[in-house]
């Protein structure tokens, strides 16, 4: 017995050692992440070369990489937000210190409205008389884009080019649907509200095909329109290279004038030498990005009056993660926030959706008509600000857009899916109802819904719709009339978006700022963002007590593969199925799809 108790202490013992050895580890951790967080960066010397690469990795907003390959080696993965890299660039045009700056645009990951944000603060440092010099070895046409904003452009000598245009790729799953004996009804308004298509569907419509066309044709026309204009060629040279597959390595770019000169990695190096007035490569004073950005948007100002950025991030939502979706009754309480600081004197609303839940979009929107009745309230598009993206926006004071948001998307659909065949066919379950009355299991998601069910469901679509179509016309002041002609469920581009009334400037973030603050009347002002970022130490707490964050914590860093691309599509689209319930009614972009 005696033994016994010797094992059993003993284990006892050993336990809370290394639960104490493991608290200790823990906490070591995480003070580090924290001490390093809150370090300040040392000020850039004279004479220092910003520099950016695909290690500067920029967001919407903010946010931080809690791999546990980053924990371990104790390296902050944060990325910078768009509104800091943007704000950054601008203070370093103004900066002494900074000489110039270096870039190299290989596999800078950017969404195409956000490039065109990046890019039009790097034309601004180069219009301050300061030198950009880009830099790379794979070219595609996103960093192209970029890189011809530079002064200098050059090529690694054995660099490959593979710049072929824009395109858009989406996938139909009815003969699969139909293989497993899933039937999807779609009852929308709007012929090009697309969304629902794939389910029941097998290619384009016409309609779909128009408006994807139109939208691939903008972002490939604003993005050519600039690198012509920086570079001196026509876009009838530019489009025929790409069209004659003429971009294929690094002296083809030379010879058309889309690089000025090609060297090999050791030339580069030297050549950065020359430019830095240095000896030796190890001696140019390079600083990322990333760690100028935080010592240069400190803010330091005394003012009370605030300028507040709300972020509507994500999909429109009822309940979910708040930090990757715009869930309707907690966002709406993050507005009332903004709304009863009477520090805060304007607001720049940013949106960055595809839409969602119309019942999720009302609870915003109804608590952004409460805001603009005490401050201005500005709206800044990014990558999309559709649906019910712009369902939530559209009554705004000002709306400030990119050349290559994707915005509209003015259409409602709902999606009946019918699984009772499947059951039978497949699992050789047979699904039977007894109902009170004639349309009681209707919304079951068991049976396909009869002609009267049918239009019972589209007089509730047409509902929504005028009242989508009565939100917009009252914030745009146009009639309902003049906003069914370019609503029926159509994406539209920025670009396009300023002629027909759905923005009003072309600008980006800060701009939308800029155009707050003097509306508001302030001079001198503080910036506030909602909702507030956690903290490094809340968010490693939460995936403590969350299986799947920490499955997500120790996952590697692999990167995406074509394949890959397709099967997260086909996840989204199972995602749309598997989460309805019953009638599943949208105010949301009218396809899944993929830009390349």
């Amino acid at each position: 017995m005696k033994t016994f108790w010797k094992i059993v202490f003993g284990s006892l013992l050993g336990c809370l050692i290394a639960m104490l050895i493991a608290t200790f580890i823990f906490f070591g951790m995480a003070g580090s992440i924290a001490s390093a967080s809150m370090k300040s960066k040392a000020a850039p010397k004279t004479g220092s070369v910003l520099r950016i690469d695909k290690t500067c990795v920029i967001s919407e907003r903010g946010t931080e990489d809690m791999s546990a390959q980053a924990l371990l080696n104790r390296k902050s993965g944060s990325k910078l937000s768009l509104l800091d890299a943007v704000r950054a660039i601008d203070a370093a045009a103004a900066d002494p210190a900074i000489k110039f700056i270096y870039m190299n645009t290989d596999d800078v990951d950017l969404s195409y409205s956000n490039a065109e944000e990046f890019r039009a603060a790097l034309k601004r440092f180069r219009d301050s008389g300061k030198a950009i010099v880009a830099y790379g070895e794979n070219v595609t046409v996103p960093s192209y884009y970029l890189a011809s904003v530079a002064d200098k452009v050059i090529m690694n000598a054995d660099g490959e080019a593979m710049m072929m245009g824009v395109a858009s790729q989406s996938i139909f799953v009815k003969d699969l649907l139909d293989k497993l004996g899933v039937e999807v009804q779609l009852i929308r308004h709007g012929k090009y509200k697309a969304a629902g298509e794939m389910f029941i569907k097998n290619e384009m419509s016409p309609e779909n095909r128009e408006q994807l066309q139109a939208m691939v044709d903008g972002l490939w026309n604003s993005m050519a329109d600039e690198i012509c204009a920086s570079r001196g060629f026509t876009r009838e040279e530019l489009d025929g290279w790409l069209n004659n597959l003429e971009i294929q390595n690094a002296q083809s770019l030379l010879d058309r004038k889309l690089v000025d000169t090609i060297y090999y990695a050791d030339q580069m190096k030297n050549y950065l030498c020359n430019l830095a007035s240095v000896d030796k490569f190890e001696k140019v004073g390079f600083v990322k990005l990333a760690d100028y950005a935080p010592g240069k948007l400190v803010q330091h100002t005394k003012a009370k009056g605030k300028v507040a950025v709300l972020y509507a991030n994500g999909e429109i939502v009822m309940d979910g993660d708040t930090e990757q979706n715009i869930v309707g009754a907690k966002f709406a309480a993050e507005v009332e926030k903004v709304r009863k600081d009477s520090t805060i004197k304007a607001v720049v609303f940013r949106v960055n959706s595809p839409g969602g839940s119309v019942e999720a979009s009302q609870f915003v929107r109804r608590e952004m008509e409460l805001l603009r009745q005490t401050k201005p309230v500005i709206a800044s598009y990014g990558e999309y600000a559709a649906s019910g993206g712009y369902w939530i926006s559209a009554e705004c004071d000002k709306i400030f857009c990119d050349n290559m948001t994707l915005t509209g998307s003015i259409g409602v659909f709902g999606l009946v899916p019918n699984i009772g065949s499947a059951a039978k066919k497949t699992l050789k379950v047979n699904i039977q109802s007894v109902t009170s009355h004639a349309h009681s299991d209707a919304m079951g998601g068991t049976r396909s819904l009869d002609a009267a069910e049918q239009q019972y469901m589209q007089n509730s679509i047409e509902d929504i719709y005028d009242q989508f179509l009565g939100i917009v016309a009252g914030g745009r002041n146009m009639t309902k009339e003049a906003v069914d002609e370019i609503a029926q469920g159509r994406v539209w581009c920025g670009c396009d978006a300023f002629g027909i009334g759905l923005a009003d400037e072309k600008g980006g973030l800060v701009d939308a700022i800029a155009y707050a603050a003097s509306a508001a009347g302030l001079e001198d002002y503080r910036l506030v963002e909602y909702p507030v970022a956690k903290t490094t130490m809340e968010r490693f707490m939460e995936m403590f007590g969350n299986n799947a964050s920490m499955k997500a914590l120790f996952k590697g860093s692999v990167p995406a593969t074509r394949w890959e691309g397709i099967q997260a599509q086909f996840e989204q689209a199972y995602g749309f199925l598997k989460n309805a319930e019953g009638v599943q009614v949208y105010a949301r972009m009218p396809f899944i799809t993929e830009i390349k």
